[in-house]
């Protein structure tokens, strides 16, 4: 592997807290023994990592101001925790918590939460088979911890935002969340990663949850990152006995955005429902590869990604579902539905299926398409313009997935943005939000 961002592993191996030291000693032999991906590495074929080439600096503290950083964020009503550049801002947070809910920076764990977080983390996240969560492991210096009593009910939404402001130095953010739902315990989690300007900046995001039985989790990502920002993520979660996580996905484009998310049915009766939805325009590039595995009987997944590809820019979609031996009476199922809305736009979508069990119900498909012309000239007969009807027509592909948000405040936060990046003229928004 090339001496990638050295800097920024040796600055992590001063800041880290010493109880992280094994794993980051474990993420750095992992990392300096992997070779970067090239367009001959079948889960990288069609993206390209030469934009990590550039010499990025450790990112430093922002003192900005909300006003001065400019972002929009829903809201929630909830607990709140905005980092800018990989810090915490208590100035832009609310940082009041519900009984039965820990929010711990590792820096700040004392020794038992210390041990707690240690038996947890990197128990999902695979660094053998995702070459950037050992990258994660070998620049971790600081994550959040949440950690959810069993039995709990959190009534409303834990808001997480991560925040890249605009400099004059390309720099990189390691990201880490790890989140564990107690035993009967529910609540909802929205992770919203953005940025602020033109500037270069690379997060390098891993999230792992970790659900034990009868657990209920909402999770929401929002990648509303745009321009020369980059992100290299993943969503990593284990079901317990009968746990239930419904997770949405969003992603508009920027210069590189490559998301892997993996479920592991590890207990019988859990179930997963997947949705996402992919905006492009420009040059800009996002690339989801998902993975749902199913390694106990009596479980169920259902997973739906839409997207919408303009102008030149290009998607990668890869949908695996891994059925193993003994997951008997699985239910599963898989669609990406694409539209491209330009002839330069590229999609590239390859649905899975491997299955080693007879006694189950599987489905996968997928479908790339074009704005239906009769479509088009039927409502501009009805007086609609035609940049108008496009927009509707492009809105109505994504809206059925928008309306699987069970939190109104997010669903009414998005649907003006995502209307927003289907027109040119903004007032033809003005029936979508």
């Amino acid at each position: 592997m090339p001496d990638l961002m050295h800097h920024i592993l040796d600055a992590a191996s001063v800041a880290a807290p010493q109880w992280l030291s094994e794993r980051q000693n474990a993420g750095r032999r992992a990392w300096a023994a992997s070779a970067m991906p090239t367009r001959k590495t079948e889960a990288w074929k069609y993206t390209s990592l030469h934009r990590l080439d550039a010499d990025f600096a450790v990112a430093q503290p922002s003192v900005a101001s909300q006003a001065e950083l400019g972002f929009e964020h829903p809201a929630l009503g909830g607990s709140k925790l905005v980092f800018v550049d990989g810090y915490l801002r208590a100035d832009l947070s609310c940082l009041a918590l519900p009984e039965g809910v820990e929010l711990i920076r590792f820096a700040d764990a004392d020794a038992a939460q210390a041990r707690q977080i240690s038996q947890q983390l990197g128990s999902v996240a695979d660094p053998s088979g995702h070459l950037f969560a050992s990258f994660s492991d070998a620049a971790l210096q600081d994550g959040i911890f949440l950690n959810v009593a069993a039995d709990t009910v959190v009534a409303e939404p834990i808001h997480l935002v991560w925040l890249t402001s605009s400099r004059e130095v390309a720099f990189t953010v390691n990201q880490r969340l790890l989140v564990v739902l107690g035993a009967n315990s529910r609540a909802s989690l929205v992770e919203q990663f953005d940025s602020v300007g033109s500037g270069t900046a690379f997060t390098n995001g891993i999230t792992e949850l970790v659900l034990e039985a009868g657990a209920h989790l909402l999770h929401h990502r929002l990648h509303l990152e745009a321009g020369a920002a980059m992100h290299i993520g993943g969503v990593h979660a284990r079901l317990g006995r009968d746990s239930h996580l419904e997770s949405f996905h969003l992603a508009l484009g920027s210069d590189l955005k490559r998301i892997d998310v993996v479920v592991n049915h590890a207990g019988p009766g859990a179930h997963s429902s997947l949705n996402g939805i992919y905006l492009l325009r420009g040059a800009e590039h996002v690339d989801y590869h998902t993975c749902i595995e199913h390694a106990v009987p009596h479980c169920t997944s259902d997973e739906t990604f839409r997207g919408v590809i303009g102008d030149s820019a290009t998607a990668v979609f890869n949908g695996r579902i891994h059925i193993h031996p003994d997951a008997q009476k699985t239910r599963a199922q898989l669609n990406n539905r694409n539209l491209l809305t330009s002839a330069h736009a590229t999609i590239n979508t390859k649905p899975e299926l491997e299955i080693y069990a007879d006694d189950v119900q599987c489905a996968h498909g997928a479908t790339v398409a074009q704005l239906d012309p009769l479509m088009l000239h039927y409502m501009k007969t009805r007086g609609i313009g035609a940049e108008e009807a496009q927009t509707l027509l492009s809105f109505g592909f994504i809206n059925e997935v928008v309306n699987t948000i069970r939190i109104d405040a997010l669903r009414d936060f998005l649907r003006p943005l995502l209307a927003r990046r289907f027109a040119s003229d903004p007032t033809l928004t003005r029936h979508l939000a």
